[in-house]
Formats: structure tokens, C-alpha cells, sequence
């Protein structure tokens, strides 16, 4: 890369030299104009052999093929409870397309740009993020309930807002990444999410790029990365000396729940029953009525989430009868009975998936697209129902007191 061409392209760039591979590092925002021009200027100007993008398998193919939306089996997401990742996917994508929508530039395009100039030009190109799941998975493994929640109201706060953002906001983004800005507020303020998010993620690409190198014989690769990275990509490629095989091995394990975690539920239930013994064994009124609070909370609070999500009557009803079951097999959630009667009741057309990327974006989209309906009927009941199960329990514990 020539000096005219990199004062041409005004953006964060950063090169490494590693085991007689040149690494060029371009940062860019996401759903940046000025980001999508400069991978062009690059690419026309420089001798490179691969191009390498900050996208993972899934988020590639979604980029490559939008119609993918069509062949989602929904009732098979949900029973095998892969719908709140599937909704946070939708939600993060969503917002970002909005951001994009401002400025009549498509999410992602600088990526789309790397990956078609290389295959016009004949270069390989090479996927070097962590898959979306698995980081989904790990920053809800190492943060706290409460931190949770957070994460749950920034994703709420996203869909429901209409701050409009300046295209200079927009070139701000180069300071961070796309899934931090989203949660900015909560990376700041959490080292686990972080590090999660952004810090392992550094790490992988990094490790990424090495492997490829060392694979395929690579000697000059361009890397289009969210500019949040390139600090942390640079500090890994220039320091580590792990195997990339044995780092993406640990980064890509998801940690197990802690014992106590996994226990919870069953001592609820545990305590819940033992709850109902005590009090069929003072008196069989009293006995019933905690059965009647248990029922009447937890269904209640489930069904309100169901309504709340727009499910049909049937739907909520479901949620009602649920809730008070499920919340008492720890194996079973209320969300997953009230999905799948919604489904039932009714199913998505092959309308609603063709919309649904677009329905998404605004917050009432959610509620008009079948698809979209359908995970919010899910996770507003599992909502009710942990709420109710705290409610109830509690309530139970205080009359037998």
C-alpha cells in the first residue's frame, strides 16, 4: 500500500509483519460509506492474495444468502430452545440495519465489498470471526443474572428507539465494535461482557488469520475488520505463541454452568412441592390455597406475557394452564408451550419470512410478522412465568410462615 492510496482511504489501517506474512488491518464501521470506498481503494491499489472478513459462517451466510430467512424451521428452534439467540440475532441485525437505512448504504457492505472484489479478482477469501452462537453463548455463561437483564433492556431500548444518528456518529463507531456499541453502556461497565465480546474475539481472529496463513501458504493479506478490533488483533498477531488450533479450541468451548446454577431450578421445585406438603399437612384449606396462589401467579404472570406479545387467546390461555407445570419441571419452559400453540394456531407464511428482516427493523414489525411474533410470545412468557415462580414462591413462603 502506497502512501497516496493511504491517505486516500482515510481510515484506520494497521500492518503486521508475522512469519513472512504481511497482515494489512483496515478498521471500519459497519454500516459505514466511507468504510465500504476503502476497501475498495485498497483492493485496487495493492497486491494482495487473500481477503479476510470479520464475519463467521452464519452471519456470512445471511450476508450471501437473505432468502436463508425461508428455509427456518421455527417449531425445530423452538423445541430445541435456540429462540431467544435466534431473537437477539434478529434484534442486533435489526438495529444495525436501521442505522444503515439513514444513509442508503446496506449493513455490512465494506464486508460485501471485500468478499466480491475478491472474488472478482480470484483471491481467496477467508471467514475469520468466532461463530455468533458461541459468543452469544459465552457472554451469557460468564455474566450475572443482573447483567442479564441489562443485556435484555439494551436490546428492548434498541427496538424502541428513534434517536436519528449523524453520519459523523456513525464514523464514531470506528472507535468500537458493532455488538459493543450496541451494549456500550453495559461493556463499559462489565469486564466479563467485555471480554466476551470484544477481547476473546481479538484473540480468534487473530488466531484465525494465523491458521489460514499457515495452511494455505498466504503471504499478503488484507484483514476488513471492526476498527475495535485492530488494537487487540495487533497485540495477538504481533505476541502470541499458541497454536491457533489449541486457542480456538478454548475460546470456542462454552463454559458449563456453575453447580449452583444447575441445581436452582430443581431446589425450587423441591422447595415449591415441599411448600405444598407442609401445607396439606396443617390443614388441607391451607394446602389449596397455596396451590391456588402457586396456579393463579405463575399462570397469570405467563399468560400476561403471552398477551403482551400480541399470542393469540388460545395462546395465552395456553400460557395460563403452562406455566404452573413447567415451572415445576425444570427441563420445560412456558415460553416453549406458548411458542409452539402460537405456531399452531398460527403459522408463519412464507411471507413472513420473506419480510422478516425488514418487519424487524421497526418495533412494531415485531409484533405485524408472524416469525418475530412467535419468539416474543416465547420470551415475554418465559418472563411472566420466572417472575411468577419468584412471586408465587415467595408469597408461599410467607403464609407458611
Amino acid at each position: 500500500m502506497n502512501e497516496a492510496t493511504a491517505g486516500a482511504i482515510d481510515q484506520p489501517v494497521r500492518i503486521v509483519e508475522r512469519d513472512g506474512v504481511k497482515y494489512t488491518l483496515l478498521g471500519t464501521a459497519h454500516v459505514s460509506r466511507r468504510s465500504a470506498e476503502a476497501v475498495h481503494a485498497l483492493l485496487e491499489d495493492s497486491d494482495f492474495d487473500a481477503v479476510a472478513v470479520e464475519l463467521c459462517g452464519a452471519r456470512h451466510a445471511a450476508m450471501t444468502n437473505p432468502d436463508a430467512w425461508k428455509q427456518l424451521d421455527l417449531f425445530q428452534i423452538i423445541r430445541q430452545g435456540k429462540g431467544g439467540l435466534v431473537a437477539a440475532n434478529l434484534a442486533l441485525g435489526a438495529y444495525q440495519r436501521r442505522l444503515a437505512e439513514q444513509f442508503g448504504i446496506e449493513p455490512g457492505a465494506e464486508m460485501k465489498a471485500a468478499l466480491d472484489q475478491a472474488d472478482a479478482k480470484g483471491l481467496p477469501h477467508v471467514l475469520i470471526d468466532r461463530d455468533v452462537g458461541i459468543t452469544f453463548k459465552r457472554v451469557f455463561r460468564q455474566v450475572s443474572f443482573w447483567e442479564k437483564l441489562s443485556l435484555f433492556g439494551g436490546m428492548v431500548f434498541s427496538l424502541f428507539s428513534t434517536e436519528e444518528i449523524t453520519e459523523e456518529d456513525i464514523e464514531k463507531l470506528k472507535e468500537g465494535d458493532m455488538l459493543e456499541a450496541t451494549f456500550a453502556e453495559f461493556a463499559q461497565q462489565s469486564e466479563s461482557l467485555y471480554g466476551a465480546l470484544i477481547a476473546e474475539r481479538d484473540e480468534f481472529m487473530a488466531s484465525s488469520l494465523r491458521e489460514a496463513a499457515a495452511e494455505q501458504g498466504h503471504r499478503n493479506v488484507l484483514a476488513v475488520v471492526g476498527a475495535g478490533h485492530l488494537k487487540g488483533i495487533v497485540k495477538h498477531l504481533e505476541g502470541d505463541t499458541d497454536e491457533p488450533d489449541e486457542q480456538q479450541r478454548r475460546l470456542n468451548a462454552v463454559p458449563p454452568r456453575g453447580y449452583l446454577l444447575r441445581a436452582l431450578p430443581w431446589l425450587i421445585t423441591l422447595a415449591v412441592l415441599t411448600g405444598f406438603a407442609i401445607g396439606f399437612a396443617r390443614s388441607p384449606e391451607l394446602g389449596w390455597e397455596l396451590v391456588a396462589t402457586w396456579v393463579l401467579i405463575n399462570g397469570s404472570l405467563a399468560a400476561l406475557g403471552a398477551a403482551a406479545a400480541g399470542g393469540h387467546p388460545l395462546t395465552v390461555a395456553s400460557g395460563f394452564l403452562a406455566a404452573p407445570l413447567t415451572s415445576l419441571n425444570p427441563t420445560v419452559a412456558a415460553g416453549m408451550a406458548t411458542a409452539c400453540v402460537e405456531i399452531w394456531l398460527r403459522k408463519p407464511t412464507v411471507g413472513d419470512f420473506s419480510r422478516l428482516r425488514d418487519d424487524v427493523v421497526e418495533w412494531r414489525g415485531w409484533w405485524k410478522n408472524r416469525v418475530s411474533r412467535t419468539l416474543l410470545v416465547m420470551v415475554f412468557s418465559n418472563l411472566g412465568s420466572i417472575a411468577g415462580t419468584w412471586i408465587a414462591g415467595l408469597r408461599i413462603v410467607e403464609r407458611l410462615s
